[in-house]
């Protein structure tokens, strides 16, 4: 049976929007102007539709990629998956652009590494981290870190894979023998499509009325 499933992200500058059917990106749409995406997300979800020729009653259930990225992006991107799934009594999946990016490196290597981390900037000397195993069962949950604190997440760590946007300078500071450093954090359409819909066909969904976008709250910063 056909399942059309709406992927939104608005975590990065530039907004994407597509269509999945049973794990297989159809179609999809990006922002060219980057941070404007309160103006362009609603024309790229209609332009989406239009290529797969289906109307908002055959999507079977919205996606939306949670964060790590700045509040006002990625509560646009919330706003918009919370009122399509009540407007159309659809499910929501919420996935985190940390985990999305260990997925699709995971899905390429398996268990030739024995750890994969993701690693984004938040601010200065900031973090936000997330680590799994070789079996992609996550052993490090997505949080926020400061520099302070890395080593001792990944430390006795080897034949390592991390992607991550950090300073080379910060990089280096984990003391691991066999690390394979990727700076690629453009999250992948193919990969992410075929996550979520296995998290859809688990029924892996979240309550839309308490879903929350993943953003480095004030009560985390330091001095």
């Amino acid at each position: 049976m056909t399942k059309y499933l709406l992927h939104i992200d608005t975590s990065a500058d530039s907004g994407t929007i597509a269509i999945g059917c049973n794990g297989v990106i159809l179609a999809y749409r990006t922002n060219e102007e980057t941070r404007n995406h309160a103006s362009t997300i609603n024309n790229m979800i209609h332009d989406v539709l239009a290529d797969v020729k289906i109307s908002f009653k055959e999507l079977c259930g919205i996606v939306v990629c949670g964060g790590p990225g700045s509040y006002t992006g990625l509560r646009i991107g919330m706003a918009t998956a919370k009122g399509l799934c009540y407007a159309l009594n659809k499910p929501l999946i919420l996935d985190n652009r940390l985990t999305l990016l260990a997925y699709q490196v995971y899905s390429e290597h398996g268990s030739q590494y024995d750890k994969y981390i993701s690693l984004l900037t938040a601010r200065e000397k900031e973090y936000f981290i997330s680590i799994y195993d070789k079996d992609f069962i996550c052993i490090v949950p997505p949080q926020h870190i400061i520099e302070d604190q890395l080593q001792s997440f990944v430390e006795k760590k080897e034949n390592t894979y991390i992607l991550s946007n950090a300073p080379v300078t910060v990089i280096n500071k984990i003391l691991i023998n066999n690390l394979h450093i990727d700076t690629n954090i453009k999250t992948d359409l193919r990969s992410w499509a075929f996550f979520a819909y296995n998290k859809y066909k688990s029924n892996n969904i979240v309550k839309f009325s308490s879903a929350e976008p993943f953003y480095l709250k004030q009560v985390y910063t330091h001095k």
